[in-house]
């Protein structure tokens, strides 16, 4: 810190505004990553061994891509790695052990017209060996739930499907379907599942972290998966493993939106982005990217992503929140797509 710098704190202390001048001088700043190779919506992120890698992506026509791409900090390189064993998209994602866990999602129909079919498909992938490894099926077919991983156990909680006692088997925006409530969790140990109580909220393309051994499922779409369909919410839930109970509300998401980014770092669950239908046939994204505390129930707002979109890549790697590619319209009408290949990273430590 120069003279100047000890100076004014110095000063402003004395004038009781030390907690002003702490802030501007540690704000959290954004620098720019290298640029992602093949740019898509509904891509998915998740560190792992101090490596970001990402998942998925969706091409025009609601085609799954299957990618996989590790990128390393260190270098500021993407290397592109052994597609998903079953091209989906909208699966859920968490880390334990080493291990990146690939849940559930949608496919692409095996004939027919383009629709979402909903999967029941889990996966292991060790990202030291690139290699795939197929576990005991989800429980409950569903796309866009979250994941998330306790105390040796993985969480799979909530997404969309079809209604229960229906003959379809995939969901499409002009067809009746449901978000759902359902919370199933997977032993790796003992490769087996075991229904847990279902979430108070039905949702899917919410966001969700870990802090002080409870899970925060936060904000996500009410109604349908489809975002012409559904409704945004901004309602917090917190879930206890121990005890298998859904505890009271919590302080609202101040920004209602869906299809976020997230990751969870010292306490706190940072969320990024995402979209919302704003009235009529309209939708948008956003640049917002906000914190909360369950210590405190509080929400903070960081600076805003330069570029607003939904369905990116995120999670926190070494205490800096990185966001990859995703689409800055919203909507998914065909011909509406504007995928970016932009990669964002947002320093938590405000170094």
């Amino acid at each position: 810190m120069s003279r100047f710098h000890s100076f004014l704190r110095t000063c402003f202390a004395a004038c009781g505004l030390a907690l002003i001048f702490s802030f501007a001088a540690h704000a959290q700043k954004w620098s720019k990553g290298a640029d992602f190779p093949e740019p898509a919506e509904e891509v998915y992120g998740i560190g792992a061994g101090g490596k970001f890698y990402l998942f998925g992506g969706i091409a025009p026509g609601w085609k799954p891509k299957g990618m996989v791409y590790e990128y390393d900090p260190g270098n500021d390189t993407w290397t592109k790695k052994n597609n998903m064993p079953l091209l989906s998209h909208h699966v859920a994602l968490t880390e334990l052990n080493g291990k990146i866990y690939v849940m559930g999602g949608f496919k692409y129909p095996d004939k027919g017209k383009p629709s979402w079919v909903p999967i029941d498909n889990a996966w292991e992938y060790d990202p030291a060996n690139d290699t795939w490894k197929a576990l005991a099926p989800v429980p409950t077919k569903r796309g866009s739930p979250n994941a998330v991983a306790h105390n040796g156990k993985i969480y799979v909680i909530g997404g969309a499907g079809v209604h229960p006692g229906s003959k379809a088997v995939d969901i499409h925006p002009a067809r009746p379907h449901r978000a759902l409530d359902v919370n199933e969790v997977y032993d790796p140990a003992t490769n087996t599942w075991e229904k847990r109580n279902p979430m108070p909220t039905a949702r899917n393309h919410a966001a969700v972290g870990v802090v002080d051994d409870k899970i925060y499922i936060i904000a996500g779409r009410l109604g349908a998966a489809f975002i012409t369909r559904a409704s945004n919410t901004d309602i917090v839930e917190e879930y206890d493993p121990a005890t298998d109970q859904w505890g009271a509300l919590r302080a609202s998401m101040p920004t209602a939106r869906s299809a976020v980014s997230w990751g969870t770092y010292k306490g706190k669950i940072y969320v990024a982005g995402g979209e919302e239908r704003s009235g009529g046939p309209w939708q948008r994204t956003f640049r917002a990217v906000e914190a909360y505390d369950p210590k405190t129930n509080t929400w903070s707002q960081l600076p805003p992503m330069h570029f607003p979109r939904h369905g990116m890549a995120g999670d926190i790697v070494n205490g800096k929140l990185h966001l990859v590619s995703g689409d800055a319209a919203s909507g998914g009408a065909p011909g509406t797509e504007i995928h970016t290949n932009v990669h964002e990273i947002l320093d938590l430590e405000g170094k």
